[in-house]
């Protein structure tokens, strides 16, 4: 079968310029910020390309050069595809093997915005992406051009965090901006099954083809001191605070999102659709959404969290999406202080011990000793595993929790009993128990 490459995939406009440069060549940003700007383009919303730096892995970058920049991102609602081909980017880097490369463009006066998708754990100043984007900064820093850093990472005012990040290891850093922003899109990692997908419905052979699901967002604060496309034509939404979309997103879709991935995974559900679709799951998150996270959130003017989350399961729902619970569950100790903790230190402060997520908790502790319910073995991905496998103490662990969570003998009270009820009946008979 013939590749999908610019004499095969037909009318599809190439990018105009670069202005961009994005790190982290991964499913979310094809599926996302690429989709973004190409409508943003194609509504009249500036002149505008993306150079994309892959920061290790060529898994992706090579089948994408090989196809002349081109891909298709294949949009999965029940049993109905839609693929569109995007050609929104202008070139491909590997940073591991092209580090000069990526700092000279880095330095160019022409790129406007570095956008990032190089998940939680990259966020430090030893980290080979964030050397490499210092050292691109430092190089720029002698002609001052204007320039934004925009996270696109599930973390909590992840602009302030970035910025911080790059003031505390940069001297100068006043040419930049740092706007917060919120993403979502349900975007699976691609398999053979994506694949042959492709194939199917373009009648060429994609190797870079990603799926997602129909809906996507995108809150981004106004702060480009060297422009920016126009988002906002492409439906995005311009801010001065992202925060209340940022609450909703962390707490109700990823918060319920790792939920699904914890409890589903101990009790076999091999994806979020599965896990949803479980006797009593649903009651269960919804009363998690209802009276754990609501009460912990601002939502915005015209939003109400219930109502919010009831999107967010029927996304959830979608069975075309084939989104694994372990793939959910990968890096639970960087994701669950922003997905889990805060809702209940939040409710904890209110003096109310969470019950629901205090079982999501318990369910994420239970997961990480590796075994499901049935005794199959559970992988332990995450960053921290070694530590996390040989600590007795999981509320000890400071990296993980916030002060004070140690000594709560009424959390741990509530934890120990949810542990308990976990051992003796496993997922199943614990929802439902609670139905």
């Amino acid at each position: 079968m013939e590749r999908l490459s610019r004499a095969t995939a037909g009318d599809v406009a190439k990018a105009p310029g670069t202005g961009i440069v994005h790190l982290g060549l991964g499913a979310f940003h094809r599926a996302h910020q690429a989709v973004f700007t190409a409508d943003a383009i194609a509504a009249g919303g500036g002149d505008w390309g993306i150079a994309a730096v892959a920061p290790r892995s060529r898994s992706v970058l090579d089948p994408l050069l090989e196809q002349d920049l081109l891909y298709s991102v294949l949009t999965l609602d029940g049993e109905r595809v839609t693929p569109r081909v995007l050609g929104v980017h202008s070139q491909a880097l590997h940073a591991a093997s092209e580090p000069e490369a990526v700092t000279r463009l880095l330095a160019d006066p022409a790129v406007r915005i570095v956008t990032l998708t190089v998940t939680e754990k990259a966020y430090r100043p030893d980290s080979a992406i964030m050397r490499l984007l210092l050292d691109g900064l430092r190089a720029r820093a002698a002609t001052q051009a204007p320039i934004a850093l925009v996270s696109c990472d599930n973390l909590p005012s992840n602009g302030r965090r970035l910025g911080a990040l790059i003031r505390a290891e940069l001297a100068d850093a006043d040419f930049i901006g740092f706007p917060s922003t919120m993403v979502d899109r349900i975007v699976p990692a691609s398999t053979e099954a994506t694949y042959a997908t492709a194939r199917e419905v373009l009648g060429l052979d994609d190797r870079a083809t990603v799926g997602a699901e129909p809906f996507h967002a995108w809150v981004l604060e106004d702060d480009f001191p060297g422009g920016r496309p126009a988002w906002d034509l492409a439906g995005a939404v311009i801010t001065d605070d992202v925060g209340p979309w940022e609450g909703l997103k962390l707490r109700v879709v990823l918060g319920v999102h790792s939920a699904l991935a914890y409890l589903g995974a101990l009790a076999g559900a091999s994806t979020v659709d599965r896990a949803l679709a479980l006797p009593g799951m649903r009651e269960v998150v919804e009363r998690f959404i209802a009276t754990d996270i609501a009460p912990t959130l601002s939502p915005p003017d015209g939003v109400t969290v219930e109502e919010f989350g009831r999107g967010a399961l029927a996304r959830f729902a979608n069975s075309a999406l084939h989104h694994r619970t372990l793939q959910i569950a990968m890096d639970g100790s960087q994701k669950l202080p922003q997905r889990l903790l805060g809702t209940i230190a939040d409710r904890r402060a209110a003096g109310s011990v969470p019950r629901y997520a205090t079982l999501v908790l318990a369910a994420w502790m239970r997961f990480v000793r590796g075994v499901a319910d049935d005794g199959t073995p559970l992988p332990l991905d995450d960053p921290m595993a070694e530590r996390l496998r040989a600590t007795g103490d999981l509320l000890s662990l400071d990296a993980v929790f916030p002060p004070g969570f140690a000594d709560d003998a009424e959390l741990r009270a509530q934890l120990d009993a949810w542990g308990r009820d976990l051992d003796r009946h496993g997922v199943l008979g614990v929802l439902e128990g609670l139905r």
